[in-house]
């Protein structure tokens, strides 16, 4: 028999025991103490675990399917919960309150829209770091006016001088 969480009671405390190991991807993409933060204001108090946790799971990528087996939840139960907490606090919270959400990604995008997602870092292919040293010469500038269309056209060619790292016989197999 499910609770009024849709959970079902001796997995509750599982669920809830394990909730700050599960979903971890969106702590890695998404600025969640500041989100977390927005989002109590808008409810007057803090998230609940459990919110945080829902939350967490669709930032990371999940489906509401794919979370309620995750959590071990009914589906139907949990979409009930999105639709009464997290998805209204961010509607909400983003002025949005009469919008339809017709998928549940309308809410990352939102949020991303919103800055609370990290920029991608950057993953170098080799050890090699990016060079610090990079110079710039700008050679010419013009500027015409062109006052037949009423515009001004204006020319900037540059030349970007970055040094390229130097590779040991091991490190570039074409040498």
């Amino acid at each position: 028999m499910l609770d009024t969480f849709g959970i079902f009671p001796k997995e509750l405390s599982n669920t809830m025991a394990h909730s700050k190991e599960q979903f971890t991807q969106a702590e890695q993409e998404w600025n969640l103490d500041e989100l977390y933060k927005d989002l109590a204001s808008t409810k007057g108090k803090n998230l609940t675990p459990m919110e945080k946790l829902h939350l967490r799971g669709l930032l990371s990528g999940c489906c509401p399917a794919e979370i309620a087996e995750k959590l071990h939840k009914s589906l139907n139960g949990l979409e009930v919960d999105l639709s009464k907490t997290v998805y209204h606090y961010v509607k909400t919270f983003l002025n949005r309150s009469n919008e339809k959400i017709e998928n549940w990604r309308n809410i990352c995008q939102w949020l991303e829209q919103e800055g609370y997602k990290y920029p991608p870092k950057i993953e170098s292919q080799s050890n090699q770091s990016v060079p610090v040293e990079a110079k710039v010469h700008i050679s010419s500038i013009t500027i015409e006016n062109q006052t037949k269309n009423q515009t001004m056209d204006i020319g900037v060619l540059i030349q970007l001088t970055v040094p390229f790292p130097s590779y040991n016989s091991k490190d570039n197999p074409a040498s």
